[in-house]
């Protein structure tokens, strides 16, 4: 075969690599700053919340879906914490139950799990095409997230010391060993992820669904229990960052998570997942969400402005797709090569038996 074509291959399935290197390398040049140990560390803090969506979305684009609402969902869960924290819920009687910060938290991500749940059953029962049902609930979301308290933010989240709601600060900005937790929370994700997708018949479910759903239907894959799961768990991932984001700020506010759902599937197609689904990696998608803010924190450094910022992320994904449409062709020129070569090294003999078979074959 020729090598060529070999090394184009690995080239393109390293890309997101490539990509990450030379936006490391640009921007050390050009920010004396950028690669200081406190600086990468802050900038791997807010990879985390792009990771993290970028997870979850993984999981459903691999199924053929989309998942648009994460940011609507990662709002309104923030705007939950807030009310817990600050009013907790009225009980009978005029009491009020306030609720612990771990509790918090538990209370919040089953919130975010049932609002992919909804997705889940609405794309799967109802037949609902994934842009159309997860774009509603993405106005669903908000809406509710602004309602919630006349539009307003929950500030001062620092709980009261005698009601036993203090410390949620240290989800966002507390640190183990020295790395802060949500970049803990993204690792243990992504080898969450990793292991269902490798490890797991559920993973090769995942794979089955977004490559052929009619053949895996046909070969027992049970379709809607796949796509509510993956729909439920992009829903906790958005849940985690909005608990992630009302903690950093201590405050939370309606429109929290506006366009992280764009930066979630942008760090997805540039880690090498195909948006028509069955193909792609949670590991290709983290390297994509450190590409996405890596760059993003460069140009800020630099001092380059939002509306610049916006044109120059869109062309990178849009690049990312047609590299991606690149790829596939390539491979399939690559498969066509190796049949080839397969058939022209074949014994004399045997290549006459094919002849022979294929001519009979043409009978019948």
């Amino acid at each position: 075969m020729n090598q060529k074509y070999l090394l184009y291959m690995y080239l393109l399935k390293a890309r997101t690599f490539i990509a990450l290197l030379i936006v490391v390398g640009f921007f050390s040049f050009m920010v004396p700053n950028f690669l200081t140990p406190s600086n990468l560390l802050i900038m791997t803090q807010h990879v985390a919340i792009t990771g993290l969506l970028a997870i979850g979305m993984t999981l459903v684009i691999l199924t053929g879906g989309i998942d648009l609402s994460v940011g609507a969902v990662a709002g309104i869960c923030g705007m939950v914490a807030g009310a817990l924290l600050t009013n907790g819920v009225p009980l009978w009687g005029g009491n009020t139950l306030f609720f612990n910060v771990p509790e918090v938290i538990v209370v919040v991500a089953l919130f975010g799990i049932a609002l992919g749940l909804i997705n889940g059953t609405v794309v799967t029962r109802l037949g609902v095409a994934p842009f159309i049902c997860t774009l509603g609930m993405m106005y669903v979301a908000r809406g509710a997230a602004l309602l919630f308290n006349d539009g307003s933010t929950y500030a001062n989240l620092v709980g009261v010391p005698a009601l036993g709601n203090t410390g949620f600060a240290f989800l966002g900005s507390g640190s183990v060993l020295g790395v802060f937790i949500p970049i803990w929370l993204m690792v243990g994700f992504l080898l969450l992820g990793l292991y269902l997708t490798r490890k797991t018949p559920l993973g090769r479910y995942i794979y089955a669904t977004g490559g052929n759903e009619s053949a895996a239907r046909l070969a027992g894959v049970p379709i809607i229990k796949v796509k509510v799961f993956v729909y439920a768990f992009s829903g906790l991932c958005a849940a985690l960052v909005g608990l992630i984001v009302a903690s950093q700020l201590q405050t939370a506010h309606p429109m929290t998570g506006n366009m992280f759902e764009m930066d979630a599937i942008g760090a997805t197609v540039l880690g090498g997942t195909a948006l028509a689904g069955g193909r792609g990696r949670v590991s290709g998608s983290i390297i994509g969400a450190f590409v996405i803010v890596f760059l993003a924190d460069g140009m800020v450094m630099m001092g380059v402005s939002d509306f610049w910022q916006m044109v120059i992320k869109g062309l990178v994904i849009v690049t990312a797709v047609v590299i991606d449409q690149f790829q596939q062709k390539l491979q399939s020129k690559v498969v066509l090569l190796r049949r080839h070569e397969k058939s022209s090294n074949r014994p004399p003999c045997l290549k006459q038996h094919m002849d022979n078979r294929r001519q009979y074959d043409t009978r019948f």
